[in-house]
């Protein structure tokens, strides 16, 4: 009888602590969502200098590009190996357009259902872009 009732409470134990840590919440008591911050978020932000090759993008969230030459690429990971991934992607420099590539597949404008290989970023015209993988594609809004 006692191991029956060591063993209930056991299992109320585990069940409350499974349901308990569902949800995350940061500097709140009762996240509503699998994470609930309640504050600021920091992300990882880092430059990235053109070269002679395709610079890959592979660490950071918020990415300055800085293309040394015209049209200088910069290539993102591939859509399929990071699904769900963002960037946010600033070219921030005032004179070089910056090519914007993946390392597999395409890259669409929100909205739309033709893709590209590449999208090019300039003054005055898509200067920052967000991409969003969808395990396929990056899908991009500027």
């Amino acid at each position: 009888m006692k191991k029956l009732k060591f063993l209930l409470i056991l299992i109320t134990v585990c069940c409350a602590a499974v349901s308990g840590f569902s949800q995350v919440g940061i500097n709140t008591i009762t996240p509503l969502s699998t994470l609930d911050v309640n504050g600021n978020i920091s992300v990882k932000v880092i430059t990235l200098n053109g070269s002679g090759a395709a610079t890959l993008i592979s660490d950071g969230v918020y990415i300055s590009i800085n293309p040394q030459a015209t049209d200088q690429e910069f290539q993102l990971p591939s859509a399929v190996t990071y699904p769900g991934r963002m960037y946010f992607i600033r070219n921030i420099n005032n004179t070089y357009t910056a090519k914007l590539t993946s390392a597999g597949g395409m890259i669409f404008p929100k909205g739309s259902t033709t893709g590209s290989a590449q999208i090019y970023m300039w003054e005055g015209n898509r200067r920052s872009v967000i991409v969003v993988s969808d395990g396929s594609n990056w899908t991009y809004f500027d």
